[in-house]
């Protein structure tokens, strides 16, 4: 049996849930290079992302709770292998379709998250917990910004191919030393896989990010996508009916009826909205030629160094966030966290005409996003009886996904929906939809305002307010 090392324990879940982290944002800058290479349109291209969104969003909850189930730490190694796999597929992919399915299989490792959280709150001492969850958090959010920034550096130096095999070679190490070294979680849900629930949440979810995703092209009034929306709401129906009279619900409904899970889920909807679309948005804004009167006609790998600032204080912030949380608390940690998000916004709608402003607001940003992810990740492991974790964190990763296609539509609406003669975005565009984004994440602020001070009673199954409330670490006024 496996000697329990916090130290080496954390280095391996960081290791893994980077990793993902990083794989969810490379891709984005290469696409074009991708589409050139493997010689195909700019819409079956645009399916590598919308394949990975798809496959994680669907996994991530249902490999969370398999994990309560069957033990954390085996369901980790596997998940990692299933990553190593969609890896070692895409790096050697020959056509789309093999590079579309590969980041199929590479999404199941979005389950890294809920297992990595659930393994901190089973294994380590209750004092490390909260600092630990922080730590994680700030390497998982500074994950997609490395990708970004990494992204150009490596197409122009090597090839788009070694996106993966980088990937290849830390997953491969990363899962053997899990395997060996992890301790298996003490902490385990009794009952089953609820493979109803399973299907009919994978429907819903299916059946709400594809159109999300994906109606900018088929257009938001098509059959398709009226079809799709409806069968999202039929489903999702389905799967509360199905969940609700289960003796083992795939996603505990009293768990995330409670105020502090529902609360925190909420905000994570929304500032998933923020977050996805200010990376999905900014590099192209600053790509953009001068020209067309904004942007710098900045580089893949130029664009890339302007996000530098925000992957910094994302970092800095997840780090120290687990050092104000025992004084401040993950709930005015999370405010503040989305009202800095919520200010870099403003700042790029109102302020955008030198490369120093947005630089400036990127930093911002990342500070609110470094501190939102520890304490979001703090909040639900706190709020939930130990053998729910991964599925509870599971589904809050899950909403954040969610919002962020739901944003990520939204923003590409407003930029798109007006273009210049020269094909181009008119800056109007772009102002309205770093406004939204604004009001977004204000959203998210308010939301976390509502979360109560008061730590779950943990008991089997269910999460509830204690009657005595005492402040701790976490949840801590």
């Amino acid at each position: 049996m496996p000697r329990k090392s916090p130290r080496l324990t954390f280095a391996v879940l960081a290791s893994g849930a980077g990793v993902f982290s990083m794989l969810q944002s490379l891709i984005a800058p290469a696409l074009p290079t991708i589409q050139h290479a493997l010689h195909t349109s700019q819409s079956t291209t645009t399916w590598v992302m919308t394949a990975y969104l798809l496959s994680a969003s669907v996994f991530t909850p249902i490999l969370g709770r398999v994990g309560d189930l069957l033990g954390k730490t085996r369901t980790l190694v596997a998940v990692l292998a299933a990553v190593l796999v969609g890896c070692l597929l895409a790096a050697l992919a020959p056509t789309i379709g093999v590079l579309i399915v590969a980041r199929v299989v590479q999404g199941i490792g979005g389950a890294v998250f809920p297992l990595s959280f659930g393994i901190i709150r089973d294994q380590f001492e209750a004092g490390q917990v909260s600092g630990s969850i922080s730590n994680l958090s700030a390497i998982i959010a500074a994950g997609g910004g490395v990708g970004i920034v990494a992204a150009g550096p490596i197409v122009a130096a090597l090839d788009y191919r070694w996106l993966f095999w980088i990937p290849v070679a830390i997953v491969a190490v990363t899962a053997l030393i899990a395997a060996r070294c992890i301790p298996e979680s003490p902490h385990r849900a009794q009952g089953h896989v609820n493979w109803l629930g399973a299907l009919l949440l994978s429907g819903w979810l299916v059946a709400l990010l594809l159109p999300v995703s994906r109606g900018s092209r088929w257009g938001w009034n098509s059959a398709s996508v009226i079809s799709l929306f409806a069968a999202a709401v039929v489903l999702f129906g389905l799967w509360l009916r199905a969940e609700s009279r289960s003796p083992s619900p795939l996603i505990d409904l009293r768990v995330l009826r409670t105020r502090p899970v529902w609360t925190t889920n909420t905000a994570a909807l929304l500032f998933g909205a923020g977050l996805s679309s200010v990376w999905a948005f900014l590099p192209g804004f600053v790509q953009t030629p001068s020209s067309a009167g904004y942007g710098f006609g900045a580089s893949v790998t130029a664009s890339g160094l302007l996000m530098l600032p925000m992957l910094i204080a994302m970092f800095v912030a997840g780090v120290l966030s687990g050092h104000l949380e025992p004084r401040l608390g993950a709930k005015h940690l999370l405010i503040a966290g989305s009202g800095l998000a919520a200010l870099a916004c403003a700042i790029l709608a109102l302020l955008h005409d030198e490369q120093w402003q947005i630089a400036v607001a990127a930093g911002v940003f990342g500070l609110g996003v470094g501190l939102a992810f520890a304490s979001m990740a703090n909040l639900i492991v706190s709020s939930v009886p130990a053998e729910q974790a991964g599925a509870a964190t599971g589904m809050n990763a899950n909403l954040r996904s969610i919002g962020g296609a739901i944003g990520t539509a939204i923003m590409s609406l407003l930029v798109t929906s007006h273009l210049a003669h020269t094909g181009l975005p008119n800056v109007s565009g772009y102002t309205h939809g770093f406004s939204v984004l604004t009001l977004l994440l204000v959203g998210a602020a308010l939301a976390a305002a509502l979360v109560p001070v008061r730590h779950a009673a943990h008991t089997p199954g269910r999460a509830t307010d204690s009657p005595d409330p005492q402040p701790d670490a976490v949840t801590r006024a």
